[in-house]
């Protein structure tokens, strides 16, 4: 019997859990929360920032837009430099939209290369015709010409531009 006593008294009971964390429980789970919800609020604003890419403008918003912008200088700009502004727009669209070299080209070379494209009507051709006989004038013959005649061209460029795109339509 004596070593049925001396059995149980090796045997000892078990210890509780010891608490070894300095921090206790609830302030976890709330540091926890407000990292989390930080870092929701930062993801949130990084994409509410982020605005979506919008597509490249068309040669033909482009010219219109800069066509738009030299009006307000009508006034100021001699209607020389007026001239070489307004004809590099138009010549600068159609390369872009057509494809056709106007940039390098002398009025008469882009006349004729325009009349062969296909893709201008008769009225675009009489336009841009006009158009540039117009700008030869005023740039290369010293016509002296005054503000309406500014005018007349860019309206002339803009009915160009704006007509290509209903043909389009």
């Amino acid at each position: 019997m004596n070593m049925y006593l001396l059995a149980a008294e090796e045997f000892h009971d078990i210890a509780p859990p010891v608490d070894y964390s300095l921090i206790p429980p609830w302030l976890v789970f709330v540091i926890a929360f407000v990292v989390l919800s930080l870092l929701g609020l930062v993801v949130w604003w990084f994409v509410r920032q982020r605005k979506p890419e919008s597509p490249p403008k068309l040669p033909r918003e482009i010219a219109l837009d800069d066509l738009e912008q030299i009006r307000s200088e009508i006034e100021r700009v001699s209607p020389y430099q007026f001239s070489i502004r307004v004809s590099d727009i138009l010549r600068r669209y159609v390369t872009q939209q057509y494809g056709l070299l106007a940039t390098r080209q002398t009025s008469i070379e882009f006349l004729s290369a325009a009349a062969k494209a296909p893709s201008f009507s008769t009225d675009e051709k009489s336009l841009l015709e006009d158009f540039l006989n117009r700008c030869d004038l005023i740039k290369f013959a010293r016509y002296e010409a005054a503000v309406s005649d500014s005018e007349l061209l860019l309206e002339e460029a803009i009915r160009f531009v704006k007509g290509a795109q209903l043909a389009a339509v």
